[in-house]
């Protein structure tokens, strides 16, 4: 696929995700081999995919909390209930370099749901007070660090003190 390097490591973790995933083992149990790799090589490629445009859009990142791992890509969000540890392509994806932000520190649950969105395609929102309102990911990033949260791979420009 363009624009990802194709690493074995990234493709034995896609496809280990895939071949574990209860319907396609179930599908295996059953005899249905052909349906499940059919389905196995669907995931993989749906998945780098998915790595493809974290890796060019402007506002893709990686959220973790109580709720869950959400990877945010402007309109679309890949997202499970368990932290990034259990949630393979976020993994991935913060091992290649999308910021993550771990929001599980954060105690003001209040402050934190009152934060504006990331702007899904990188613009700014010129008047971003009121509902639906959008920041950049840098200045989501410096309001939810303020709160607790624990960021890596910051797309922040680096300040010298």
């Amino acid at each position: 696929m363009k624009g990802i390097p194709m690493q074995t490591g990234v493709l034995r973790v896609l496809r280990a995700t895939a071949a574990a995933w209860w319907r396609h083992k179930e599908l295996r149990r059953t005899g249905q081999t052909g349906q499940a790799q059919r389905l196995e090589r669907e995931t993989v490629l749906r998945d780098l995919g998915y790595l493809k445009q974290v890796a060019l859009l402007p506002g893709a990142h990686v959220i973790c909390g109580e709720g869950g791992t959400f990877i945010h890509l402007g309109w679309t969000t890949v997202s499970t209930l368990a932290p990034i540890e259990r949630f393979p392509l976020a993994a991935l994806a913060v091992a290649r370099g999308t910021p993550f932000i771990d929001i599980r520190p954060v105690t003001d649950v209040i402050a934190f749901a009152h934060l504006p969105r990331v702007a899904r395609d990188g613009s700014v929102d010129p008047d971003f007070s009121g509902p639906g309102r959008s920041v950049q990911l840098t200045t989501y990033i410096d309001m939810v660090e303020e709160l607790g949260a624990k960021i890596a791979n910051d797309p922040r420009p680096r300040q010298s003190t």
